[in-house]
C-alpha cells in the first residue's frame, strides 16, 4: 500500500506530462525542418580595391628657373638747367611721349643773346688788331732784310703779332661759349621717351651753369622701348649656373642671346620674350645674392619702369624627361616615393629623385622606368606589398600650365 499524499502523487503527474509535451514539441520542429539555430553564412572570397594605373609622361622639356622683378629704364635722365635764368616757356603736356631734340622749356634767352653779341664784337676787334699786326710785321721783315730796323724793333712786331693771334683765339671761345649758352637757354629733350611732370612753373628763377652747386632739376624722362627687367639670384643658385656651364649642360648666362620670358602679376602665361644681357660682376656680400637683368621690347610703352613682373630664364639644355601627377608622389619621412603596380597586381614602391614641375606635372629625374605603372588616383587603397586591381587612366599636363 502506497504511502505517498493525494497531492505529491498530482506534481509527479504534472512534470510527466510537461515532459511529454515537451518531447513532442521537440519531435514536431523536427518533423517540419524548422532549425533551432540561425545557420552561419560563409563569407565570400574579397576582390582586391581598383586603383587607377598609367604609364609617366615621356617628353622634351627645358627647366625654368623663375624670379620676381622689377622694370627699370634703359635710360633715366633728369632735366636740369645748365644756365641761369627765369623760365618763359614749357612746350610740353605733363606725362606724354617726347622724341629727342624736342624743345621742353625756355629759359629768358635775352642775356645770352647780349653776351653773344659782345663776344662777336670783342672777337672782330681781335681779328682787327691781328690783321694790323701781320701787315706791320710784314713791313719790318721787308725793312729788316734792307738793315733798315732793328733787330729789336723787328721782335716786338713778332710778339705783337703773335698776342693778337691769341685774342682772337680767345675771342673765337668767348663766342662759343656765348653760343652754348643761348643753346642752353631751350632746353630740349637728350632721349625718347614718357616725360614726367614740370617740376618748375614758368616765371621761376632757375639756377645753374658753373657757378650753381646745384642746378634746378626741371623734369625727368624714361626711355621706354626697349625696357631692362632686374632680379637678384641667390649665390647657391648662382653656382649652379656656373656649374652646369662649366659641365657643358648650360649656355653661359653671360652670352648674350640667352632666352628670358617675363609676364605680369596679373598674367598667366609667358608671352612677353627677351634676352638676358647683363650679370653683375660680383656677388653681393651683405645680401648674398648677385644682379642680372633681362631686356625686353616695348613697342606699345605697355610696360612702365617701377612694375613688378616675374621672370624666366633656362635651368637646362632641352632633354627627354618622365613626368607624373605630382599628387602621385607620396612621402616616407625623407624619402620620396612613387607607387607601381606590377604585373601580378602587387604595389611596388619606388624611391625617386623629384626636379621641377613642368605643365602642372612633376619631373623624375631617376628612380622610375618609362613602362612602369603608376598610380595615379586611389592612393588611399594602394598599400606597399598588397594586391591591388588596376584600371587604365590617362596623365594629362595641367590646362592652366604657363
Amino acid at each position: 500500500m502506497s504511502t505517498q499524499k493525494p497531492h505529491a502523487r498530482r506534481g509527479t503527474r504534472y512534470l510527466l506530462f510537461a515532459a511529454g509535451v515537451a518531447a513532442v514539441a521537440g519531435g514536431s520542429a523536427v518533423l517540419l525542418g524548422c532549425p533551432t539555430r540561425p545557420a552561419v553564412a560563409q563569407a565570400a572570397p574579397a576582390t582586391p580595391p581598383p586603383v587607377t594605373v598609367s604609364a609617366p609622361v615621356q617628353k622634351e622639356v627645358t627647366e625654368w628657373d623663375e624670379y620676381t622683378g622689377q622694370f627699370a629704364a634703359v635710360d633715366y635722365v633728369e632735366i636740369r638747367a645748365r644756365v641761369p635764368g627765369y623760365l618763359t616757356e614749357i612746350h610740353f603736356t605733363d606725362g606724354q611721349i617726347v622724341n629727342k631734340g624736342d624743345l621742353l622749356f625756355v629759359i629768358d634767352p635775352r642775356p645770352y643773346e647780349i653776351e653773344l653779341q659782345q663776344a662777336e664784337a670783342q672777337l672782330a676787334t681781335a681779328s682787327a688788331t691781328l690783321d694790323l699786326a701781320n701787315r706791320q710785321l710784314s713791313r719790318a721783315a721787308t725793312l729788316r732784310e734792307k738793315d733798315f730796323v732793328a733787330q729789336s724793333t723787328y721782335d716786338e712786331r713778332t710778339q705783337t703779332m703773335k698776342a693778337a693771334a691769341a685774342s682772337v683765339e680767345t675771342g673765337k671761345a668767348a663766342v662759343r661759349q656765348a653760343q652754348l649758352d643761348l643753346e642752353f637757354s631751350h632746353v630740349t629733350a637728350p632721349v625718347t621717351g614718357r616725360i614726367s611732370r614740370h617740376e618748375v612753373s614758368i616765371g621761376n628763377l632757375v639756377s645753374g651753369g658753373a657757378a650753381a652747386s646745384t642746378p634746378t632739376l626741371l623734369t625727368t624722362i624714361v626711355s621706354l622701348d626697349p625696357i631692362y627687367l632686374n632680379f637678384d639670384m641667390s649665390e647657391a643658385q648662382f653656382l649652379s649656373y656656373e656649374r652646369a656651364v662649366a659641365g657643358g649642360r648650360l649656355k653661359s648666362n653671360r652670352d648674350k642671346g640667352v632666352p628670358v620670358f617675363a609676364r605680369l602679376t596679373d598674367e598667366q602665361t609667358w608671352t612677353r620674350e627677351g634676352v638676358l644681357n647683363f650679370v653683375d660682376n660680383q656677388v653681393d656680400r651683405s645680401a648674398g645674392s648677385i644682379r642680372a637683368r633681362g631686356v625686353f621690347p616695348n613697342p606699345n610703352f605697355f610696360l612702365t619702369p617701377g612694375q613688378f613682373g616675374r621672370l624666366r630664364i633656362p635651368g637646362s639644355e632641352p632633354y627627354q624627361a618622365i613626368l607624373v601627377p605630382d599628387a602621385a608622389v607620396v612621402t616616407d619621412q625623407s624619402s620620396k616615393l612613387v607607387l607601381t603596380v606590377a604585373v601580378d597586381g602587387t604595389v611596388v614602391p619606388k624611391p625617386v629623385r623629384l626636379g621641377p614641375v613642368i605643365d602642372g606635372l612633376r619631373v623624375i629625374r631617376s628612380g622610375l622606368d618609362p613602362k612602369d605603372r603608376v598610380v595615379i588616383d586611389g592612393l588611399v587603397r594602394a598599400r606597399p606589398g598588397s594586391k591591388v586591381t588596376p584600371q587604365p587612366g590617362e596623365i594629362k599636363p595641367s590646362a592652366t600650365a604657363g
